[in-house]
């Protein structure tokens, strides 16, 4: 039979049922994904390289003899880390494996068999280390074979080996590409020749058949064939926000165009001045609001940057023009906090507050729908209760949520109750701009980058778990002075797998060590009514420690607590240390953050911790988280909506975005509703990209 691109897996000459199986749970169902499983990298044989000649940062190649496999304890806890020792003539090297590939992947390897690793060269604590490198054994059949070649690396699957996967890529490129020629090409060819493009065809063919002398382009993923698949992952992403944004501005909005002068009462009022930041961008959201189509805006800034007060101003504009504003936030404890923000500071101006939450009483809930139905509520602040069906508005004109990663676009959408609204989304978590212009391409971007002054400086430290008691002894010096601290754990109860501090044991431990100081615990398993009684203890000074989970990560606010200590640090990503570490210097008193590693950490986990001593500047430890972990865990996969991209890599791939980006505004100049016969497959492969990208 001819294959085609769709064709069942199990089809394919060399795959039976049981390899079939093996493909079908790495996600490989038909001959067109096996040939979309790219390659993770290359190996040029052709530069074999002895161990004493390796420099830190090289990707190479090695031919080498076990010395020895070993799994060496991780502290005090179950988990291992791995090494395989190799060694040659010249020197021997370590290879490092935090994690298990698959199980029975160490148990391949014996002293004395020969083996060949390709990988990048790390320097880590004073040696030089392989981690994670590809490493298979040399079979007497595999001697002197393709010894000029630039072999692909693919992800190690169980049950499959890598000579078995490049002889199925072979065959398929020779049925789908050679024989028939049947891979579908959907860009028109004024976009393949304006951006240099070679066929979808051709691109497969060289990336899993690379030619030997562009081994260089290759390994840096700078060659022909990886900018086709690169870019064309991009562009997908590209078409679809820009289609979004094309569809918003098709909508219908209510004007909010009043004189503003309830805004410029509230900002005389204020007991501090507004930053120049935070005035640039209440302007472009003035001008955006007077549109009659919905402005989608994204307001970027800092911990305490004063987004919340940016949102109040807007409310005030909406108050003015006899429309409803809606503030939807994660928890109940930031609603109230806004709540009472509002209270303080709208009110007195004739603004009407109210909040809505999920543990208020019917009767009480019952009240606050009665009100905001008849019109008798201008601004509604609340957690997901906004958007249960029975909530009705009388004019709703204007959506403020905040922390947007916290909700996915099904949940923005539901707020919509019938109009079509204009949203201002706020988040403190900074977002590199080239992330934020491909996540959340259908919203402006605003930037508050601007701390308000008197903010102090918070002195932040790396520590390991040796100098734990120095550490706690220093903030109880602090809270004798009258300050107070948070201690941060990952945990809230001892597990058996994971030897962690735990909040509940260590809230004991402490309080036994401390006695002279007032300890309280706060963790996400406890009720709503526990956690504030908790936080109410705390911001009343009546708490000087809070044990706490991350819990405290968003929004919570005391001006006295100076010192945030964060055990385990290696468990935390740099955007979450980055908003915990927020949580202080919010008062005049110098404020300290401690960075607690426990014992073998990896090289990843003590770099994170380096980025956070380094710099408070948020975009920039952004940047870094972005680089470490990749786009995909940056803000969760669903939420964002952001596809796992095959190739595609955003920080390094970034001038083929922006060329990707520009593809697909000129689409839509040229066709706005993609109806031109030249653009029919094109308009075929997007509706099922979207189903991917909406998820």
């Amino acid at each position: 039979m001819n294959l085609t691109y769709d064709t069942h897996i199990q089809y394919l000459k060399g795959v039976g049922p049981k390899l079939g199986d093996v493909l079908r749970r790495r996600g490989v169902g038909t001959v067109g994904q096996l040939l979309e499983w790219f390659p993770r990298g290359y190996e040029d044989r052709r530069m074999v390289r002895q161990i004493a000649s390796l420099e830190a940062d090289q990707v190479v190649s090695i031919e080498a003899v076990v010395q020895a496999v070993r799994a060496i304890p991780m502290g005090r806890s179950q988990k291992k880390m791995y090494e395989v020792v190799i060694g040659d003539s010249s020197g021997k090297i370590g290879c490092k494996y935090f994690r298990i590939p698959y199980r029975g992947y160490f148990e391949r390897f014996t002293p004395q068999q020969r083996v060949r690793v390709a990988g990048k060269v790390t320097f880590y604590r004073n040696h030089l280390q392989f981690h994670h490198p590809d490493i298979q054994p040399i079979y007497p059949e595999d001697e002197g074979a393709a010894v000029d070649q630039l072999i692909p690396l693919y992800t190690d699957t169980e049950g499959l080996s890598p000579a078995k996967l490049r002889k199925l890529m072979e065959s398929a490129l020779g049925e789908l590409v050679e024989k028939q020629n049947v891979i579908t090409e959907v860009f028109p060819l004024w976009i393949r020749e304006k951006y240099q493009l070679l066929t979808r065809s051709e691109a497969f063919r060289q990336i899993h058949m690379p030619p030997s002398d562009q081994s260089e382009e290759f390994l840096n993923f700078r060659a022909a064939p990886q900018k086709r698949i690169i870019f064309e992952e991009f562009f997908w992403l590209e078409l679809y926000m820009a289609l979004q944004k094309q569809g918003i501005k098709r909508e219908n909005a209510l004007p909010i165009s009043g004189p503003g002068k309830l805004a410029r009462q509230l900002e005389e009022s204020l007991p501090f001045k507004l930053t120049e930041a935070q005035k640039k961008v209440f302007a472009e959201i003035k001008i955006d609001l007077r549109e009659p189509h919905p402005m989608h805006r994204l307001v970027q800034g800092d911990v305490g940057s004063g987004k919340t007060m940016v949102a109040l101003l807007a409310a005030c504009l909406a108050t003015e023009s006899g429309i409803q504003s809606a503030l939807m936030v994660p928890t109940e404890i930031l609603a109230e906090q806004h709540f009472k923000s509002a209270e303080r500071f709208l009110a007195p101006l004739g603004v009407r507050p109210a909040l809505l939450t999920g543990k208020m009483t019917a009767k009480e809930h019952a009240e606050i729908r009665g009100r905001l139905a008849k019109g008798e509520i201008d601004l509604v602040i609340g957690t997901h209760a906004l958007i249960e069906a029975d909530v009705e508005f009388a004019r709703l004109g204007l959506v403020i949520i905040d922390e947007q990663h916290r909700f996915g676009v099904e949940q923005r959408t539901k707020l919509k109750k019938g109009t079509s609204p204009h949203f201002l989304v706020m988040t403190a978590t900074p977002i590199p701009r080239t992330l934020a212009m491909t996540v959340y391409g259908d919203l402006d971007i605003s930037i508050i980058d601007e701390l308000p002054p008197g903010r102090s400086p918070i002195v932040t430290r790396r520590v390991f778990e040796s100098k734990r008691d120095t550490v706690f002894d220093f903030m109880r010096e602090q809270i004798l002075k009258g300050r107070q601290a948070y201690i941060i754990y990952p945990l809230v109860e001892e597990s058996e797998k994971i030897d962690l501090k735990d909040a509940l044991t260590e809230f004991d431990n402490l309080k036994r060590k401390y006695p002279d100081l007032i300890f309280g615990l706060l963790h996400g398993r406890m009720k709503s009514e526990e956690k504030d009684a908790v936080m109410n203890e705390f911001r009343a000074g009546r708490i000087q420690a809070l044990v706490s989970t991350t819990v405290i990560e968003v929004g919570v606010d005391v001006a006295n607590a100076n010192m945030m200590i964060i055990e385990h640090a290696e468990r935390f990503g740099l955007s979450q240390l980055h908003q915990l570490r927020g949580r202080v210097g919010r008062g005049a008193h110098k404020s300290y953050c401690v960075l607690m590693l426990g014992y073998a950490v990896s090289e990843e986990a003590v770099h994170r911790a380096d980025v956070i001593v380094g710099t408070t500047d948020g975009f920039k430890i952004a940047e870094a988280d972005l680089e470490i972990r990749g786009p995909g865990e940056f803000l969760g996969r669903r939420q964002s909506g952001l596809p796992g991209f095959k190739m595609a890599n955003l920080v390094r791939d970034l001038p083929t975005l922006k060329l990707a980006r520009d593809a697909a505004q000129e689409l839509i100049r040229r066709d706005a509703d993609i109806k031109a016969s030249e653009h029919r497959l094109l308009k075929e492969a997007l509706q099922q990209h979207r189903k991917s990208i909406v998820g």
